[in-house]
């Protein structure tokens, strides 16, 4: 991984900034461990590790799955990159400040889904369960979450963001994200393909539709069973495409050709031909584990 020493990547540096974050990252070197078995070791509470975990996962140095514990599903940590390569000699001075959006989840510009499905609000389902035909409701625009088993939504990146093209260093995509099963299903995986204007991006694999309890800001009303997913950061750039730091596809940002005269369209799908065909769920705020939307970042 590739790090600009600027303020855009504050959030990356500020998971060095005490000893707590620095020995979870020391203890993960050497082997996954699970949120207890940290806290046990740091003589903290598992809240103030998770708490850690997650500003790790948001930035890409560590990654999370639950995996079968003693007593049920625990979530297993590990790190998500072996080094980091820290740039002094950025092209911050070119006057160009990070482009940041971010959209709703419920305002997908096309899909094309098929059963199970559905969408909710923070107040709401919206519409009947199970019915596609719900995705064209109005309301949809308000929706928190969305799952679907085959199929794909769209999202517009617009044309805007892509106002100095030919500087654009990296395209970023963080959201939150897992498979989709009937209630729940933890070790249900899918093979999640991500393109942008019909060019593939890669795969990423979610190890299953999580549930069990209560996501952290999933509403108590909401019973459809998966309750979170596991935050996700998609980055394209002059090297390839990676997810986490990890490198899926030799698919670069000069292979976009990326322009302000278009907009660009992201689509997430969950295709039948594949070796795990285990659908998608996508949470935006006020669901899931993380409060947040799907969010574009455009670097220079």
């Amino acid at each position: 991984m590739n790090i600009d020493v600027t303020q855009e990547n504050i959030n990356f540096f500020q998971c060095f900034s005490s000893k707590s974050k620095l020995h979870i990252i020391e203890l993960l070197s050497k082997q996954a461990r699970n949120i207890g078995d940290l806290a046990t070791i740091l003589g903290v509470s598992s809240a103030i590790i998770t708490r850690h975990i997650n500003e790790m996962e948001r930035v890409g140095i560590v990654r999370s799955n639950l995996e079968p514990g003693i007593r049920g599903q625990q979530k297993l940590c590990s790190l998500a990159i072996n080094e980091a390569n820290l740039n002094f000699m950025t092209t911050q001075d070119n006057g160009h400040q990070p482009t940041v959006l971010s959209i709703p989840i419920g305002q997908f510009s096309n899909f094309y889904i098929e059963p199970t499905c559905g969408l909710a609000s923070t107040q709401q389902y919206i519409g009947m369960v199970d019915d596609p035909r719900y995705f064209n409701n109005p309301d949809a625009t308000k929706a928190g979450i969305i799952w679907f088993q085959s199929g794909y939504v769209e999202y517009t990146l617009p044309s805007y963001l892509f106002d100095h093209a030919n500087t654009i260093k990296s395209l970023t995509i963080s959201l939150e994200i897992c498979s989709e099963y009937p209630r729940y299903k933890n070790d249900h995986p899918s093979d999640i393909l991500f393109s942008l204007n019909s060019c593939p991006l890669g795969y990423w694999t979610s190890p299953g539709s999580f549930g069990g309890k209560k996501g952290l800001y999933t509403p108590a009303w909401f019973t459809c069973g998966t309750e979170y997913g596991l935050l996700k950061r998609l980055m394209v750039n002059h090297e390839g495409t990676f997810i986490d730091g990890k490198l899926i596809s030799p698919v670069t940002i000069d292979t976009l050709k990326l322009s302000n005269k278009t907009n660009q369209i992201l689509r997430i799908s969950s295709p039948k031909e594949v070796e795990h065909p285990g659908g998608v769920t996508l949470f935006g705020k006020g669901f899931g584990n993380h409060d947040q939307d799907i969010i574009v970042t455009v670097s220079y």
